[in-house]
């Protein structure tokens, strides 16, 4: 009996804290970095967690319920940052609720990763080893489950990061799958990172993943509108001599990038029902699609390469001077920080870390610049890193003041 073509979907979860307009005179008086009062900014965390769980997380994952119970054979793969997590628990606990129930269905993985959605490990790997073991933890209280396969950060990967992961005993992680590092190569199958033992690597099709997460409601696109009926005749084509299309995509594509009004929901639902039609498809896991598939050949990538933007490396987190100031000050207070052993200085600190901070600090133009303006809550890259910088300014007086009183807290 052949085996069957499958669908890996993997789906990330995650919101950061916003830091909020803090001023230079906020410095030494208000060591709240993230509450910003006025509840219609773009900046409120508390506000925006709330919008986009009646935009995406409660209709989706309905959706995906739904859809669980009516299929045997769908399945898909999720990774949930400890920064989601948080907030979920502050202000919607429901919504945690209803992830479970998915998992709970024993056909939806958890995927590892940092807790809080950090490039640590470009800057610190004692950093990053703590955050995802502190991932780690909160996993497996929540769902009663261990991550067996990992993904970086914004999808950022090397060979390094590929060989830290099979030392841990990961049995896949996941990258993009970009033409340069895949050559004559098709995204369609498993590979194997080079000097590893164990380790697999799935790469996402970029461009079947893009056409829904960017393109879907795009109405200067050729495709536009696009049918379930068509995007299933892609998929057809994209594992007719190969055995799995990988489709790698922000949760939040559904319902708060592509929002209701533009089918999305509808979209998906009809597109699961097609691909399923065929007795000969299936979805999978992650995992399940590493154990179906052993590695077809070796994909070396001696450099870093991520999910974002048309260079898909890191320049959109580092690739200018405001970037790479807010990192260097941010990491560099690390030992000073972590010595205090003050609980809630170092989550600030952490929190601090997530990616989307200096992400909306980049400076691009033309269409990556427009995405990066998309995603920002504030006026100006430069307001961005002004306000992270002021906040770093009262990192440091906070470390004066514990060491002044010999890090006494309360």
């Amino acid at each position: 009996m052949s085996q069957k073509k499958a669908i890996t979907l993997y789906l990330h979860v995650h919101q950061p804290f916003r830091v909020r307009q803090y001023s230079v005179f906020d410095t030494g008086e208000s060591h709240d970095y993230f509450n910003e009062p006025n509840y219609n900014s773009e900046r409120n965390n508390e506000a925006v967690f709330k919008k986009v769980a009646d935009k995406s997380y409660r209709p989706m994952n309905a959706l995906l319920l739904k859809l669980l119970r009516e299929h045997e054979d769908f399945k898909l793969s999720l990774s949930i940052t400890g920064t989601f997590i948080d907030q979920a628990e502050q202000w919607a606990p429901d919504v945690i609720e209803s992830f479970q129930a998915l998992v709970a269905t024993g056909k939806v993985e958890i995927v590892a990763e940092t807790y809080h959605h950090s490039l640590a490990f470009f800057y610190s790997r004692n950093e990053f080893e703590k955050q995802v073991t502190l991932h780690r933890d909160k996993i497996k209280t929540l769902f009663g489950v261990t991550p067996k396969v990992f993904r970086n950060t914004e999808l950022a990967y090397n060979n390094e990061l590929a060989q830290w992961a099979d030392s841990q005993g990961y049995e896949g992680i996941l990258a993009e799958g970009w033409d340069p590092i895949l050559q004559w190569r098709s995204p369609n199958y498993v590979y194997r990172p080079p000097a590893t033992k164990n380790i697999s690597l799935l790469l996402k099709n970029y461009r079947l993943s893009d056409d829904l997460a960017f393109r879907f409601s795009d109405q200067s696109w050729g495709e536009w509108p696009l049918t379930a009926d068509r995007y299933t005749d892609w998929l057809r084509q994209a594992t007719e001599d190969a055995p799995l299309v990988n489709l790698f995509m922000d949760y939040e594509t559904f319902g708060e990038h592509q929002w209701h009004e533009t089918g999305i929901f509808g979209f998906f639902e009809e597109t699961v029902r097609t691909w399923l039609q065929d007795k000969d498809n299936t979805f999978t896991t992650v995992s399940d699609a590493i154990t179906a598939n052993p590695p077809s050949d070796e994909i070396d990538v001696p450099y870093t390469v991520t999910w974002a933007d048309t260079e898909r490396d890191l320049s959109a987190w580092n690739g200018n001077r405001l970037q790479q100031e807010a990192l260097k000050y941010l990491y560099r207070l690390e030992s000073d920080i972590l010595r205090t052993k003050d609980e809630q200085l170092i989550n600030d600190w952490r929190y601090l870390q997530a990616s989307d901070l200096v992400y909306y600090m980049c400076t691009k133009n033309l269409d990556d610049g427009a995405v990066h303006a998309y995603f920002s809550p504030y006026e100006s890259p430069y307001d961005a890193f002004l306000f992270f910088m002021n906040v770093i300014r009262d990192l440091r007086w906070r470390l004066i003041q514990d060491h002044k009183t010999g890090g006494l807290h309360g």
